[in-house]
């Protein structure tokens, strides 16, 4: 197990942990939180062995094996598929273990290391990595492509599969989601549930924290605080603890008012000097409890639109892509991503727009927002239409050598340009005051937007669309380097907003909270989609099965010539065949997983009657009866999820 016991940690002259314990066991998920800056990274660099503790104890089991994704951009000619191989260090400790041994000419140490070579698994590493490679979001035409053709959010997945592709006993993942979509992210979240070791990730995604950690630890005061439970039960046990302290400390205030008033009056009065000055000792001997406020919540909201138009915008028969590059020979028409579009946006509507990777959500986005043209077809947009657009990429708008300031002058000057202010302060001091309720104040308005954070770039662009009234907001993956509280304000923000949003976004929580209808960008076209976020987990999980069989069933290269094909008539009875022989081997292991899962069914729904049960005023013998249950039944539901996750993975295999 991992163990802290009264470590101290410093950041040059800043206390980031102080006399902080606490024990990680082997196999557990923890989610690492606390607000930025509190020392989460820092704690990594400690558990990696990149820091060391400036007191305190710190053990780590010396024969744990590290996964972690390295943090610089790799640049190299190598495929995305032998890229990731390398990964596996087992795996390529046995390969120059091969090398040495057949140098050495030592028959039984070449024995030896083929035989530890095989054991590394050295027959299937292509078909793992290529598994890891499209699982977060690849096509299978891009396994083979240079790790150098890449862009840098992609060249970041191929590292997350690097990590993922290491044997390890102890995994920590930084902020493994912020360069993915929502197809790669529900993948991710599906194997690190299945992954067998410890597990310490840092994320401000609350729905990926609550589905795959079952311990969170909370960094506060430079403390860590250890809870059972995912982020949500954290925040449950939390707010709990904070409303009891309070109220201790509404009782020490009284008690020191009450102490405070007495001296004040009898301080003076040689008859009760001496019970004054008791009373004194008293106020000074009483232990002082700070106030456990909640964290100063960020927060801000839309201003009220100046207009609503209805509808918003029609596109009709509309097709969407990117112009040629200006180098291509002449003649090369441009590249169409999504065609055909016959949509309105209304006044008000709330949609979520949700697809594959690469399917063309950002091209409909960037086109709406006028970003790009249309290729083909027509946007007719509403008289007044006022579009708020958030940028995936939060540069597309910042220039890094200025300062939030200079930005939002220049804004001022644009919006005035093109008539479209609608009552906003414009002078440099009601802009400075604008800008300090997004939390930039002081020095912060003239520091340059490059040498800032990616949260409070992503704060900057979101001060600058409220700043404009929008009636028209369109959200391209908002939640980018945003922690948890700026996540909670957005989302309560767009709650209140009057007007229309499209929102991207692969922040579960966030598309669950605000959209009431989705848009399904997939195979070039713009459809409703009829089914909720899990409906739509469902589908991006099925179409990741469907691309791994693809794979697995694309011809292996064979050294001599293929022999000559069957007849067709031969052909489809012997498919006919297989199918036959391979339902009659899967139908057991089907018939286990229904039984697994109406059982799973009926335990989940005890359990949650067991829980609502201990939430009411019991008995002691009653109580301790339903707690005894509750843990037999959370061990029989582990038991069968593990068991129903290996059949799964079994009949998904075969």
């Amino acid at each position: 197990m991992i163990t802290l016991k009264n470590v101290v940690l410093r950041r040059s002259a800043k206390v980031l942990l102080d006399s902080a314990s606490v024990t990680i066991n082997p196999g557990e998920k923890v989610g690492l939180v606390g607000r930025n800056g509190a020392g989460k990274s820092t704690l990594f660099a400690l558990l990696n062995g990149t820091l060391h503790e400036d007191g305190g104890d710190f053990y780590v089991p010396p024969q744990w094996r590290l996964a972690q994704v390295a943090q610089d951009m790799p640049e190299t000619d190598q495929s995305a598929t032998d890229f990731v191989i390398e990964g596996d260090t087992t795996l390529l400790a046995a390969q120059q273990e091969v090398a040495a041994a057949e140098a050495s000419d030592d028959g039984e140490r070449m024995a030896n290391a083929y035989m530890a070579l095989y054991d590394a698994g050295s027959g299937d590493a292509q078909a793992r990595a290529q598994a890891l490679i499209l699982g977060l979001g690849f096509k299978t035409s891009e396994l083979d492509n240079p790790v150098n053709s890449f862009s840098g959010g992609w060249r970041m997945r191929l590292q997350l599969a690097r990590a993922l592709m290491c044997p390890s006993d102890l995994m920590l993942l930084d902020e493994p989601t912020n360069h993915l979509d929502l197809d790669a992210l529900v993948w991710l979240e599906a194997w690190l549930k299945r992954y067998m070791g410890t597990l310490l990730v840092i994320s401000h995604d609350r729905e990926f924290l609550d589905a795959i950690t079952d311990v969170t630890v909370h960094i506060e005061t430079a403390k860590l605080n250890r809870y059972g439970g995912n982020y949500s039960k954290f925040e449950d046990m939390r707010a709990e603890k904070i409303e009891l302290q309070q109220a201790s400390y509404a009782r020490q205030q009284d008690k020191i008012a009450h102490l405070q008033k007495f001296i004040d009056r009898f301080k003076a009065k040689a008859s009760k000097a001496k019970q004054a000055q008791s009373r004194v000792k008293a106020l000074d001997r009483m232990e002082k409890i700070a106030p456990l406020l909640a964290e100063a919540e960020f927060s801000f909201e839309f201003k009220e639109p100046a207009n609503l138009p209805n509808p918003m915008l029609s596109m009709s028969d509309a097709t969407f892509g990117y112009p040629p590059p200006e180098d291509a020979p002449e003649g090369t028409g441009p590249t169409v991503i999504v065609q055909k579009v016959n949509k309105s946006v209304l006044a008000g509507q709330r949609i979520g727009i949700l697809g594959a990777n690469g399917q063309g959500k950002s091209t409909l986005v960037k086109t709406v927002a006028r970003a790009l043209q249309p290729i083909a077809g027509q946007i007719t947009e509403g008289k007044g239409l006022n579009i708020g657009y958030f940028a995936q990429q939060e540069l597309d708008v910042l220039r890094p050598a200025d300062n939030p300031l200079e930005h939002m002058i220049r804004l001022v000057k644009e919006t005035t340009a093109a008539g479209r202010l609608a009552g906003q302060a414009t002078r440099e001091q009601d802009l400075r005051s604008f800008l300090g309720t997004f939390n930039f104040s002081g020095d912060m308005v003239k520091q340059a937007v490059g040498s800032m954070s990616g949260g409070e770039k992503a704060r900057l662009v979101l001060c600058m669309i409220v700043w404009q009234r929008p009636n028209l907001l369109l959200l391209d993956e908002p939640t980018n380097h945003l922690d948890l509280a700026t996540r909670e304000a957005l989302a309560m923000a767009l709650n209140e907003f009057e007007g229309t949003v499209m929102l991207v976004s692969h922040d579960r929580a966030l598309l669950r909270s605000v959209c009431d209808e989705f848009w399904m960008v997939s195979r070039g076209g713009v459809e409703p989609f009829d089914g909720d976020l899990d409906d739509y987990q469902r589908y991006l999980l099925d179409e990741s099965k469907r691309l791994r069989d693809e794979l697995k069933a694309a011809p292996a290269p064979k050294a001599a010539a293929a022999p000559a094909p069957a007849p067709a008539a031969v052909q489809r009875k012997q498919d006919a065949q297989n199918r036959q022989e391979q339902n009659e081997r899967l139908r057991p292991i089907k018939k286990q997983i229904e039984k697994l899962d109406r059982s799973m069914a009926a335990l989940t729904e005890e359990k949650t009657a067991l829980e609502q049960r201990l939430a009411q005023p019991l008995p002691p013998a009653e109580m301790a009866e339903a707690g005894r249950r509750l843990k037999q039944v959370d061990a029989q539901l582990s038991a069968q999820e593990e068991e129903w996750l290996g059949l799964s993975e079994q009949l998904e295999t075969s």
